[in-house]
């Protein structure tokens, strides 16, 4: 069982602080309706960051899902963070996931990449290259894995926590993105996708693939 941090993303709590804070303030002040929307609106961020603790797979060259979500892309393409051709598995998490992020494999971090851009739909393929997004290239013992980071409509904010040189561990906790978004999953080509399109994944605990 991996899991480092509290059952709700510290990334949250000056969020659900602020949203308790309003709604008991509109349950004095401002009505039952207006207190009973503020209440709704606690729930609502109190789940968006949830961070349960998820079972970590011992299958030997698995790729675990870096996020909750489902899958909206499995195609070969071109991975423009290591430069290679590459197998690219995407997880769209909208905003009831949990969207804390975590490493899909052991290895270590090659490089760090940061991108602006826009804040389309992350469900769009146009998403991958032209929102704002930060690349995780690591070396899996040999073999490449790059976790890409990416923005969505209403996503704001991308937070990622390692570095170059960083040594991760399936499961680790690296990163997080504000309220609705997608993880790009660059694999070697001769990776073995394990999920289809449209298959609900979980982050740590579901495989996304196998490496040869």
């Amino acid at each position: 069982m991996n899991y480092p941090h509290p059952i709700l993303a510290k990334e949250g709590w000056p969020f659900i602080a602020v949203a308790f804070f309003v709604a008991v303030f509109a349950s004095f002040f401002l009505g039952p309706v207006i207190a009973f929307v503020c209440w709704l609106l606690l729930a609502f961020v109190v789940q968006f960051f949830r961070d349960p603790p998820r079972s970590v797979p011992s299958e030997a060259n698995a790729v675990l899902s870096p996020a909750d979500g489902r899958i909206v892309k499995i195609e070969k393409v071109r991975d423009p963070y290591a430069e290679r051709d590459a197998l690219l598995i995407s997880v769209f998490m909208n905003v009831f996931n949990v969207h804390s992020n975590r490493a899909s494999v052991d290895g270590t971090v090659k490089s760090v990449q940061y991108f602006p851009g826009a804040f389309v739909n992350a469900d769009l393929d146009k998403a991958s290259t032209s929102n704002e997004r930060n690349a995780v290239v690591i070396d899996a013992h040999g073999k490449t894995v790059t976790l890409v980071q990416v923005a969505g409509l209403i996503a704001r904010r991308i937070l990622c926590y390692t570095k170059p040189g960083d040594v991760l561990t399936r499961g680790d906790r690296y990163g997080f993105i504000r309220f609705g978004s997608r993880v790009d999953v660059y694999l070697p080509t001769d990776a073995v996708a394990r999920v289809a399109p449209g298959d609900t994944v979980a982050a740590t605990s579901t495989i996304l693939a196998t490496l040869p």
